[in-house]
């Protein structure tokens, strides 16, 4: 009998599990602007999105009743073990600093390179609970949302590819679940609109609107009101 590989049988056994997803976040509720800090790699720094990094344009989605900060740094894994590991840069140090009191993870387009994927059985779990568990330490006790790393477009490029993309998506809906947190479906947000990730792998601006989208609506429950824009 052919045996599958410990990977694949997670991705098997985990492909179906649902993810609850919280209410929405109402800033009446603060007293002051509730800050995001959004931590990622080069997508959501922006490079290649002519300015329009997707934390810019959910801020101007959100309103004045919200403060996002970008804490994305180009390159970055989140696994320790990955050749830029995020947990080593001064802008996870940053957002932690911020005290923010929502958190919005977007990582692991980095770890499909097969120099860091080859450590994804023995660190990613443990490296992204770690990754949580420093923002849910935090004085600000913040909401933390995790999204599924972006759909790769094509081949990919730089050795960044969709099947190691896809197979992150259950291992990240289990984490949520163990640990009761909100998931946001980027990939799906970007999944067939190749057109708008003219290299296969950074989304354009209106690639990066896609995700802001996605990420408004898991944070409000409204929809994005596309004729005001």
């Amino acid at each position: 009998m052919t045996r599958l590989p410990p990977l694949a049988s997670c991705v098997l056994a985990l492909a179906a599990i649902p993810v609850a997803v919280r209410a929405e976040i109402d800033p009446s509720k603060y007293a002051a602007p509730v800050k995001v800090a959004c931590v990622g790699d080069s997508i959501t720094q922006g490079h290649g999105a002519g300015g329009q990094p997707w934390p810019a344009q959910v801020g101007r989605l959100l309103g004045e009743a919200w403060e996002v900060k970008n804490y994305g740094i180009s390159g970055t894994t989140l696994m320790n073990s990955g050749d830029s590991p995020y947990q080593k840069q001064n802008a996870f140090a940053a957002a932690k600093a911020s005290q923010p009191d929502v958190v919005v993870i977007m990582l692991g387009t980095n770890d499909t390179k097969p120099q860091n994927w080859r450590n994804v059985e023995a660190d990613y779990r443990k490296d992204y609970a770690d990754l949580v568990q420093q923002f849910a330490e935090l004085p600000s006790k913040p909401r933390i949302f995790l999204c599924y790393p972006p759909y790769i477009a094509k081949g990919g490029n730089w050795g960044i590819n969709e099947r190691d993309t896809k197979a992150q998506i259950p291992l990240i809906a289990a984490l949520a679940k163990d640990k009761g947190l909100d998931v946001i479906d980027v990939h799906a947000a970007l999944e067939g609109k190749d057109a708008l990730i003219p290299d296969n792998v950074h989304p354009n601006a209106g690639g990066q609107a896609a995700i802001a989208g996605a990420i408004y609506t898991a944070l409000t429950g409204k929809a994005v009101d596309t004729a005001a824009q």
